[in-house]
């Protein structure tokens, strides 16, 4: 009986080592993992990019011409100092004669001028510091009443479409998960979208997750507000 108390308890201790040693082991890539990938992705970029540059560069004024080693992050500073100076030549006079007879040249091009008119005025949206795009966060019925998204409110249509319901109607986009990149772009009644307590970062982690990274804040009151008008709406109309 002696040894077979001994047996079960050597067997108990065995089974609690494995499972530290699991723990530990989830522990340790739930630190590297992020760091390592991250890490990765910005020397892919970074080795890319210097690829690139560096071609472009005289053998006379390329750093690496002259060094026993690669320098690496060169084609970042240079890309970074050649849209600084770009930026600011176009704020000046010139550039705005410039920039405005290249995009009057542009707009007399049928198709080159639609595709450059979505291409800037995308730009303009994500980049503009006077844009309010992606900057609230709400809950849509989509695909079918009962089913709740998050979605992003982009701002509102003029025209006769503001007409159909009363109240006006909201740019929506739906992200996708995991590739928030690509989603759905729907028309909704101020009164059909809820605000959520919700960041624009924490809700694209949650998206891309599946649902995984959850906001470490507490948010339980987030998903439950009042179907109410009070929405974006009046910011999406500035």
């Amino acid at each position: 009986m002696k040894h077979h108390d001994e047996g079960q308890t050597a067997i108990g201790f065995h089974l609690t080592l494995l499972g530290r040693l699991r723990a530990y082991i989830f522990a340790g890539i739930l630190v590297t993992a992020p760091i390592a990938i991250t890490g990765y992705i910005a020397w892919l970029v970074i080795s890319f990019v210097d690829e690139k540059v560096t071609r472009l560069l005289p053998p006379l004024y390329n750093p690496n011409t002259y060094l026993p080693f690669t320098v690496p992050g060169i084609g970042i500073v240079i890309v970074v100092w050649a849209l600084a100076t770009i930026g600011w030549l176009a704020a000046g006079y010139l550039g705005r004669i410039f920039v405005g007879t290249g995009e009057a040249v542009v707009n007399r091009m049928p198709i080159i001028r639609a595709i450059y008119s979505a291409i800037k005025q995308i730009f303009e949206t994500l980049l503009a510091a006077r844009s309010t795009a992606f900057r609230q966060v709400v809950l849509v019925e989509f695909p079918r009443q009962g089913v709740w998204r998050y979605a992003f409110v982009t701002g509102s249509t003029p025209g006769r479409t503001q007409s159909l319901v009363p109240g006006g109607l909201v740019n929506v986009f739906i992200p996708n998960t995991p590739n928030v990149t690509a989603g759905f772009l729907a028309l909704f009644p101020p009164s059909e979208i809820v605000e959520v307590d919700l960041t624009v970062e924490e809700a694209l982690k949650l998206m891309v997750s599946g649902g995984i990274a959850i906001p470490s804040r507490d948010a339980a009151n987030a998903g439950q507000p009042e179907r109410s008008s009070r929405t974006a709406a009046s910011r999406s109309n500035t």
